[in-house]
């Protein structure tokens, strides 16, 4: 065989760059798959698109700083995608998918990303104000729901604030208690951890006692 025209031809069982030569595009996650030892591990499935976004390591670097390692998180959340023609591959501009905005972050976030060997170029995430009226409601799970809670146990700074997201956290617990217990486990050994990490910082104290109240951060479903 010596036609080239194959191998030269986008897959066509992913989003490709030239899809947004007419401009970006703003996409939910539907979920994630992680296939580590390949070519391309992650494959994220997108709200309404038959393909899935393959992302290079620099913009699965922008995922992680944005939104956390864990990517169950991910589902649910929005972020846009476009064509940025300057991406280089074996010294050539051919154009590669970049993100511009993302859900669930507050502020601008500027990072330094590897643009060529040795090279490092900034790149701006801007927070994105997601239109969810037409979407289904993306319902949390079990793990979900300790992920995101876990992350508001290590950021509270005093065991005051410590106390309050406990007690915001505290429906949701008995229920993890009653049919995840393993799970349950895990979110009061972070409880203690962060406890122990405060005290040792030498914190102010606070009432850590019973007084929860019924304040809860929502549920999950399976």
């Amino acid at each position: 065989m010596t036609d080239m025209t194959a191998v030269i031809q986008p897959k066509s069982d992913q989003v490709n760059a030239d899809d947004f030569i007419a401009g970006p595009a703003t996409f939910t996650i539907e979920g994630v798959a992680i296939n580590p030892g390949t070519e391309q591990p992650v494959n994220i499935k997108l709200v309404g698109e038959p393909r899935v976004w393959r992302p290079c390591k620099s913009m699965s670097r922008v995922l992680v700083a944005a939104w956390g390692p864990d990517a169950k998180v991910y589902s649910g959340r929005s972020l846009t995608l476009y064509r940025d023609p300057k991406v280089k591959w074996g010294g050539m501009e051919v154009g590669g998918i970049r993100v511009s905005h993302m859900s669930h972050i507050e502020r601008d976030m500027l990072l330094q990303l590897t643009a060529t060997k040795g090279k490092r170029a900034p790149h701006v995430i801007k927070p994105l104000i997601a239109e969810v009226r037409d979407l289904p409601k993306q319902r949390q799970t079990a793990e979900q729901w300790a992920s995101d809670h876990r992350a508001q146990v290590d950021d509270a700074a005093t065991l005051e604030a410590l106390a309050e997201v406990m007690a915001r956290g505290a429906k949701p617990m008995a229920k993890l208690e009653a049919e995840k217990p393993d799970l349950w486990g895990e979110v009061n050994a972070a409880y203690a951890a962060r406890r122990a990490a405060i005290e040792r910082e030498g914190k102010p104290a606070a009432n850590m006692g019973e007084g929860f109240t019924d304040t809860n951060e929502g549920e999950w479903a399976e």
